[in-house]
């Protein structure tokens, strides 16, 4: 029992998922390699955690050949998505995409820091050695320290995610 009233019913995932669809959130590929390939992963869970060391956050499913690059002690790329490369993140948000050659077909180069992948002409991109994975649920947290980075000046717009769909944001 909770203070001053009954204890609430469970939270429904369904409902939870609908209601965080309404938080809109960029796009950003997350690359890393794995026994000598390139692989790669759209997400729309990157988050700043601090300026001082300066760390991001990113969630991964377990099942990510991304996770496992990192767990192997891979460095993490990631990519903030225009508008323009959209394809880009439905390719690499794809199922079963093969483990070879992700990015064949993606214009990328590797970072001057770390050698990870970055797509060309990214809003931003950000090379970072990993500081530490968690589960969280049925997820994997992954805490990088950002060791490169670059924001480039466009006028493209960012790429968003929100319920459910992709989008534009200028």
């Amino acid at each position: 029992m909770t203070p001053g009233g009954p204890t609430p019913e469970p939270v429904d995932p369904a409902v939870y998922r609908l209601a965080m669809g309404r938080f809109a959130s960029g796009v950003a590929v997350v690359t890393a390699r794995l026994r000598g390939h390139d692989v790669a992963l759209t997400v729309d869970t990157l988050t700043s955690v601090s300026l001082d060391p300066v760390l991001l956050l990113v969630s991964l499913h377990p099942e990510a050949r991304v996770l496992e690059a990192v767990e192997d002690g891979s460095p993490l790329g990631i990519s903030v998505l225009t508008s323009r490369q959209r394809w880009v993140a439905e390719w690499l948000g794809e199922v079963g995409r093969p483990l070879h050659d992700q990015l064949g077909r993606v214009p990328h180069h590797h970072g001057p820091a770390t050698g990870t992948a970055l797509v060309d002409d990214a809003l931003a991109t950000f090379e970072c050695r990993t500081v530490d994975v968690r589960e969280a649920g049925d997820h994997h947290l992954v805490l990088g320290e950002v060791v490169a980075l670059e924001a480039r000046p466009t006028d493209n717009g960012a790429l968003v995610h929100y319920r459910g769909r992709l989008g534009e944001l200028r």
